[in-house]
C-alpha cells in the first residue's frame, strides 16, 4: 500500500528552545501511546521522512510512521549503511530519528549531512521508506550586484541581483536603506531577484540595495544608483524587449516567473503565447507589473516554449522574445503492487506502475534488498512486472516497488505469502541426467522421502543453460517409471534439468537442477552448387556455418577429373566460408567436386557434384569475348536509332492528319461547257449548279474519272483533257440545256490527283477553292440529291 506524503521534519528554528523543551518532549515522543505505531496484518508505513535543510547546531525530527502485525523493530540507515547509535541520534518509540544537534564536517568528525531510510521489520518482511535529504542551511555570497543605471521621465528602469543558498533565500529592496514600498504599482519584486520600475519620476532617484535572506544568514549588496533625468523628446521609437524569458526548470506545485520588460514609444503592448498555440489559460496566471508572466502552483500542463511580443498600438509592428518553462513532477504511483498468497510450484506476478516527469525509473526490493532478474526471477515492461517462477518459501518476503527521477522518489510494497498444503511429497531426489546421443539425455531421479502414496505424477522442467528461464519447457512423465528419456534437443548443448512432484494437492517443491550436455557429433552434409564461370574455371558456393568454428571445426574440399582415380585435397576451409574458386582446369574434362564439414568429432558426410566444362569452351568459341567499348557504341547506336525512328513516326502521324483534313474538302471545277468533249447527262437533275464537276476514286477495280457531266470517264480520257503537266487550257462556251445562263471559265489551274482511294467526304467548296467564276453550289443533299460521294461506282440522281 501506498503511505502518503507528509511534513516529515520537525525544525525548532529558536536556538534556546531544546533546552528548554526537550525535558517535556522526550517523555511523550517516547511513551508507548505514539501515533505511528498501528496494527496491520502485514508492514507498511503511514508517514515517510521528506527532504529538509536544518541550521547547523540545531535539533531536526525525521517522521517515520509504520504499521504492521507486531513485534515491529524499526532502524534508520544513513547513505545506504544502517545508523550505529550515539549521543547525537535518538529512536523515538514512534520510529522517528531525532538528531539533537545538527553538524557539518569538522575536524574529522562526520556530517550529518546525507539521505536518511527509515528501515522497519516483522515476522513478514522487511520495508524501507523513501530517501530523505538533509542538508544544512547556508548563504553564499552575492555574485550578481545591482548596476547603477539612469532612465529618463516616463522609462523603465531594472535591478538585479543573484545570490545562492539553501533554503533559496527571500530576496527583497531598499532605497536609500529604506525597504521598498510594495504597494506602489510602479514597482514590481520578481522572486528571482529583480526590481523593475516603471513610469520613471524624478523622486525615483536614489541608491538601491539587494537584500537576501533565509535561515542561515542575511545579506545586503553593494548600492546602485538610479539616476532619473527629464522627459523624452517624445520622438518616435521602436519597440523594443529589454529582457526577455529565461528558460526554466520547476518542480510541481512551484511558481514560474517569465520576465518580460519593453521600451518604445508610444509605449508597446506586451502579450503572451505558447508557440505550440494551446491557451495559456487563466487559473493560477496572473501579469506582473507591466508584461511580467506569473504562473502559480505550476502543474506538467504547463511544460512548453512560452513567447513575448511587444507590439506597437495600432500597427503590426512587433518584437518577440521567448523561453521554455520545463515542470518536473516526482514520480507517484498510479498502480500499486497487491500483497498475494499463491501455492507452492506456481508463479506470482506484482505490478507496479508509476508516473512522473521525467518517466521515473522502477526498482524492485525484496525485504529491503535489491532485486534483480535471473533464475526463476523475470522483470518485463521496464521494470514495471515483477514475476516468480516456481515459488518456494524462500521467496516468501515483503517486494517493495521504487520509483525514482530527478524530482522525488516513492515507494510502495506488497506481500508474498507462500501457501503449503497438508501432505504434499517433497521434492525429487537423486535428479541425475545422462547424455544418451547428440539429441538425448536420460533423466533419472528417486522418490520424495515423504507422502509418497497420493503421487500421480511427475513434470519434468527443461531449458538450455544458457536460456532465460522464460524459454523454459515441460514434459510429463508417468507416476510408474522414475526416469525419462528427453529427445530432440541439439548436439552439443548444455541443458539444465529439474522435476516435481505433484498429487491432486498441489505440487512438491522443485528438486536440485542438474546439468547435462549432449553428445556432439559430425556435421550434416552442407549443402552445394557448382558455377561455371570460364572454360577452365568453377565456383562451389554453400551455406556458412558459424558453429563449426565454435566446435574447432570447418570444410574440406575434394576436386577430380572424372577419369583420375586420385583427388586434389584437402583443400581446408573455415567455417566462416561460403565459396571457392577452382581454376586452370582442363576445358575438355568433367569434374567430380567434393566437400563436406568436419568437427572434434570427426568428418561428416560429403556432398558430391559433377560438372563439365566442355559447353563453356564450345559457347566460348562461338561466342568470343565481348568488346565492351563497341557494345557501348552499338548501344549508343542503337539509342540514336530509336529517337530518329520516334521523330520520323510522329512527322508522318502529322503529315496524315493534315492530309485527312485537307482531303475532307472536295476539290471541285466550275466549268460552264465543255465544247465537244462531253454531253449533257439525261434525265432530271437536282437544284444543283450544273457546272460543277466533283472529283471521286472509281469504284474498287475500276480505273475512271468522273467528268464535267458526272459520267465515269476513262483515265486515257482523263488525260487528254487534263494533261499530267497540269497544262491550263481555255475552254470555250458551250451552251447548257437548263436554264441556267452559261458562264464560260476564264482560267483553270489542273493538276494530277491520285485516282485510287480518294474520297470526297465533305461536299462543302469555297472561294478559295474555285478556279474559275461563276455561281457556286454546294454538295450538301438538296431535294434528295447525294451529296456524299463514297468509294465504288459512282451514284448518280436518278
Amino acid at each position: 500500500m501506498a503511505a502518503p506524503r507528509a511534513a516529515s521534519q520537525r525544525r525548532l528554528p529558536a536556538p534556546h528552545w531544546p533546552r528548554l523543551l526537550l525535558p517535556l518532549l522526550l517523555p511523550l515522543l517516547l511513551s508507548e501511546q505514539s501515533w505511528g505505531l498501528g496494527h496491520s496484518a502485514e508492514l507498511a508505513f503511514t508517514v515517510e521522512p521528506s527532504d529538509d535543510v536544518v541550521v547547523p547546531g540545531q535539533p531536526v525530527v525525521l517522521d517515520c510512521g509504520v504499521e504492521g502485525t507486531p513485534p515491529v523493530r524499526i532502524t534508520w540507515r544513513k547513505n545506504g549503511v544502517e545508523l550505529p547509535e550515539s549521543t547525537n541520534s535518538t529512536l523515538l518509540a514512534n520510529g522517528s530519528l531525532m538528531i539533537l544537534h545538527f553538524r557539518l564536517e569538522q575536524g574529522g568528525s562526520s556530517s550529518d549531512e546525507g539521505d536518511y531510510e527509515c528501515v522497519a521489520q516483522n515476522h513478514f518482511g522487511l520495508v524501507v521508506s523513501r530517501k530523505a535529504r538533509i542538508q544544512a542551511a547556508t548563504m553564499s555570497d552575492f555574485h550578481v550586484h545591482p548596476q547603477a543605471t539612469m532612465g529618463e521621465e516616463g522609462g523603465v528602469a531594472r535591478f538585479q541581483c543573484q545570490i545562492h543558498g539553501l533554503p533559496k533565500p527571500l530576496i527583497t529592496w531598499e532605497k536609500n536603506r529604506v525597504p521598498i514600498d510594495t504597494d506602489n504599482e510602479r514597482y514590481t519584486l520578481l522572486p528571482k531577484g529583480v526590481l523593475q520600475i516603471t513610469g520613471l519620476r524624478a523622486e525615483d532617484s536614489g541608491i538601491f540595495h539587494c537584500v537576501a535572506s533565509n535561515i542561515a544568514s542575511v545579506r545586503i549588496s553593494h548600492g546602485a544608483r538610479l539616476t532619473v533625468s527629464g522627459s523624452g523628446s517624445g520622438a518616435y521609437k521602436e519597440p523594443a524587449i529589454l529582457v526577455g524569458p529565461e528558460n526554466l526548470t520547476l518542480t510541481v506545485h512551484q511558481t514560474a516567473v517569465l520576465e518580460c520588460v519593453a521600451t518604445g514609444n508610444p509605449r508597446p503592448i506586451v502579450s503572451w503565447s505558447r508557440l505550440d498555440g494551446r491557451p495559456i489559460g487563466v487559473e493560477g496566471i496572473q501579469v506582473l507589473g507591466t508584461g511580467n508572466l506569473i504562473i502559480s502552483d505550476v502543474t506538467v500542463q504547463h511544460s512548453g516554449v512560452y513567447v513575448c511580443a511587444a507590439n506597437r498600438p495600432g500597427t503590426r509592428v512587433r518584437r518577440t522574445a521567448q523561453g521554455r518553462l520545463v515542470v518536473q513532477a516526482p514520480a507517484e504511483f498510479v498502480q500499486h503492487p497487491q500483497s498475494i498468497s499463491r501455492p507452492a510450484g506456481t508463479t506470482a506476478m506484482f505490478t507496479c506502475q508509476a508516473q512522473g516527469e521525467p518517466p521515473p525509473h522502477v526498482t524492485w526490493l525484496k525485504n529491503g534488498q535489491v532485486l534483480g532478474p535471473g533464475g526463476h526471477v523475470r522483470l518485463k515492461n521496464n521494470n514495471s512486472t515483477l514475476t516468480i517462477s516456481g515459488i518456494g518459501p524462500e521467496d516468501e518476503a515483503i517486494y517493495q516497488c521504487v520509483a525514482e527521477n530527478s524530482a522525488g522518489s516513492s515507494q510502495a510494497s506488497a506481500s508474498l505469502t507462500v501457501l503449503w498444503a497438508e501432505g504434499l511429497p517433497g521434492p525429487p531426489r537423486n535428479v541425475r541426467a545422462v547424455s544418451v546421443s547428440s539429441t538425448e539425455v536420460r533423466v533419472s531421479w528417486s522418490e520424495p522421502l515423504i507422502n509418497t502414496k497420493e503421487i500421480i505424477g511427475y513434470v519434468l522442467h527443461i531449458r538450455k543453460a544458457a536460456d532465460p528461464p522464460e524459454l523454459e519447457y515441460q514434459e510429463a512423465v508417468s507416476k510408474s517409471t522414475l526416469q525419462h528419456v528427453v529427445s530432440d534437443l541439439e548436439p552439443s548443448t548444455p541443458y539444465s534439468f529439474y522435476i516435481k512432484a505433484y498429487t491432486p494437492r498441489g505440487a512438491s517443491s522443485a528438486s536440485i537442477p542438474t546439468l547435462a550436455s549432449t553428445l556432439g557429433e559430425a556435421p550434416a552434409p552442407p549443402p552445394l552448387s557448382v558455377r561455371v564461370l570460364g572454360s577452365s574455371s568453377l565456383q562451389l558456393l554453400w551455406e556458412p556455418w558459424p558453429r563449426l568454428t565454435q566446435h574447432e571445426g570447418g570444410f574440406k574440399l575434394f576436386y577430380r577429373p572424372a577419369s583420375k582415380a586420385s583427388f586434389t585435397g584437402p583443400i581446408l576451409l573455415p567455417g566462416t566460408v561460403s565459396s571457392y574458386n577452382l581454376s586452370q582446369l582442363d576445358p575438355t574434362a568433367v569434374y567430380e567436386v567434393k566437400l563436406l564439414a568436419y568437427n572434434q568429432h570427426g568428418d561428416g558426410n560429403a556432398t558430391v557434384r559433377f560438372v563439365s566444362l566442355r559447353g563453356a569452351s564450345e559457347r566460348t568459341a562461338l561466342s568470343p569475348p565481348c568488346d565492351c567499348r563497341k557494345e557501348e557504341a552499338a548501344n549508343q547506336t542503337s539509342t540514336t536509332g530509336i529517337v530518329i525512328g520516334i521523330h520520323i513516326g510522329v512527322t508522318c502521324i502529322i503529315f496524315c492528319v493534315l492530309f485527312l483534313l485537307f482531303g475532307q474538302r472536295g476539290r471541285v471545277l466550275f466549268c460552264k461547257d465543255v465544247e465537244n468533249q462531253l454531253s449533257p447527262p439525261q434525265g432530271p437533275r437536282s437544284q444543283r449548279d450544273p457546272g460543277i464537276l466533283a472529283l471521286n476514286g472509281a469504284g474498287r477495280g475500276e480505273r475512271g474519272q468522273l467528268g464535267c457531266d458526272g459520267k465515269l470517264v476513262d483515265v486515257k480520257e482523263l488525260e487528254q483533257l487534263f494533261p499530267p503537266a497540269g497544262v491550263a487550257g481555255q475552254l470555250g462556251p458551250r451552251p447548257m440545256q437548263d436554264t441556267a445562263a452559261s458562264t464560260p471559265c476564264e482560267e483553270t489551274q489542273l493538276s494530277m490527283l491520285p485516282l485510287q482511294g480518294f474520297s470526297l467526304l465533305e461536299g462543302r467548296t469555297t472561294e478559295a477553292l474555285t478556279p474559275c467564276t461563276g455561281p457556286m453550289a454546294s454538295l450538301t443533299p438538296q431535294d434528295g440529291g447525294p451529296g456524299l460521294l463514297s468509294e465504288g461506282p459512282a451514284a448518280w440522281p436518278a
